[in-house]
């Protein structure tokens, strides 16, 4: 977690190359940490409308990014 800490301090930096550079980190970060907790209640059992109301977005849209290519309906 230490490493998202630092993220979040640089991402208030004064120096803008710091800070943006830091806000690109924390939304790729972010997408991995989505990708790991889709995967994760999929594997659990969870339906794609579960997820998607606890991502608070569309079951359509949960399902669009995380189901490609995986055969997964």
């Amino acid at each position: 977690m230490s490493e998202a800490k630092d993220l979040a301090t640089a991402a208030g930096s004064a120096d803008p190359k710091i800070g943006l550079r830091a806000v690109v980190a924390l939304r790729n970060l972010l997408e991995k940490l989505e990708a790991l907790q889709v995967r994760h209640a999929r594997e659990l059992g969870w339906s794609w409308q579960e997820i998607a109301d606890a991502l608070q977005v569309s079951k359509q849209a949960v399902h669009k990014k995380h189901a490609r290519g995986r055969g997964d309906r």
